[in-house]
């Protein structure tokens, strides 16, 4: 069984994983380097070498191109998941990774973007259930509509959200819930990305 990988060496994987996807190919040891701005190739191979030795690549010293992968499904691959947010209540924020899911390669993530885990029922008319996965990107200004990522007094929530003249409004798509109406200036309330996409696990759909 594959062993977890630390954070530089899932962004390294995942840019292979792009490279064989986009040019039926692997990227060398140059490559590599000049994405991460790596001036050592040594450093590169240290990388690889570790994920080698953790199960999803082989390589061939022989060849430039000489990477190939070896994890079970190459079209997923192992991302990162930062925390719990909440379609209900809030819940608090973790700073470090709490888990990992088995991303499928077409899911995009922009540049800077993250994983979340949804908690609570408020989105279910969105079809956004507890235990799903959102890529919330954290470059992008909310628009009004839009589903975002927010921190309330320390928790997080995940809302569609709308700007008032004076006030910010949080909305659940479940009657059950009311909106979450927030002065334009609280301080205790930062929005931290718009959700980009959704993902869940086909074994959620089993039973």
């Amino acid at each position: 069984m594959a062993k977890e990988l630390t954070s530089i060496q899932l962004k390294i994987l995942n840019f292979i994983v792009e490279r064989v996807k986009v040019d039926n190919l692997p990227p060398t040891l140059a490559d590599i380097a000049n994405f991460f701005g790596y001036k050592n190739r040594a450093t590169v191979q240290q990388h690889l070498s570790a994920i080698e030795k953790k199960g999803y690549i082989k390589r061939n010293a022989k060849l430039s191109r000489g990477i190939e992968l070896t994890f079970e499904d190459k079209f997923f691959v192992p991302k990162p998941v930062l925390g719990e947010v909440a379609a209900g209540n809030p819940l608090t924020i973790y700073p470090d990774s709490i888990d990992t899911v088995q991303l499928p390669t077409i899911a995009k993530m922009p540049r800077d973007s993250f994983l979340l885990k949804v908690k609570g029922d408020s989105l279910k008319d969105a079809y956004i259930f507890t235990g799903d996965i959102i890529i919330v990107n954290p470059n992008i200004d909310p628009s009004n509509g839009k589903f975002v990522a927010a921190i309330l007094d320390d928790a997080a929530v995940v809302k569609r959200f709308f700007r008032k003249s004076n006030t910010i409004e949080l909305h659940s798509e479940n009657p059950e819930y009311n909106p979450i109406v927030i002065d334009k200036n609280y301080p205790n309330f930062k929005i931290v990305g718009v959700v980009v996409g959704v993902y869940r696990s086909m074994d959620k759909m089993v039973g």
